[in-house]
C-alpha cells in the first residue's frame, strides 16, 4: 500500500499498489495544474478528507482538491467506467522518479 497526501495533510489517498507508469495529459486543465496521472480501478484506492470537485466540459469526471490547500488529489469518473486518476505528484517523489511518462494528448 502506497499513501500520498495533499500539501496540508487534510486529504490521503492510499493505492494498492505503484503504477507502472504516470500520464502526463494536455487539456486545458491538466496543463495548467501539471498533475502526474496513474489510474486505478476505484476499489483500489482509498480516499480519506474533504474535497471539493470541479466538473467541466462534458461532464464525465469530477477532479477532486483539498478544501484547504486546494491541491488536486484526483479525479472520479461521472459515466459508468471503472477507473479513476490519482495524482501521483502528492507522493513521495521516490515513488514516480524512474517511471516512464505517457504524453496523453487530450488538447
Amino acid at each position: 500500500m502506497l499513501e500520498g497526501s495533499c500539501h496540508c495533510g487534510g486529504v490521503h489517498v492510499r493505492v494498492t499498489h505503484a503504477p507502472p507508469d504516470v500520464a502526463e495529459c494536455n487539456c486545458s486543465v491538466c496543463r495548467r495544474l501539471g498533475e502526474l496521472w496513474s489510474y486505478y480501478k476505484p476499489a483500489e484506492v482509498e480516499v480519506v478528507g474533504d474535497t471539493d470537485t470541479y466538473v467541466w466540459g462534458d461532464r464525465c469526471l469530477a477532479l477532486h482538491r483539498c478544501k484547504t490547500c486546494g491541491c488536486v488529489t484526483h479525479w472520479s469518473p461521472l459515466i459508468e467506467i471503472d477507473r479513476m486518476g490519482v495524482n501521483m505528484r502528492n507522493f513521495e517523489p521516490a515513488i514516480i522518479k524512474d517511471l516512464p511518462v505517457r504524453k496523453v494528448d487530450n488538447a
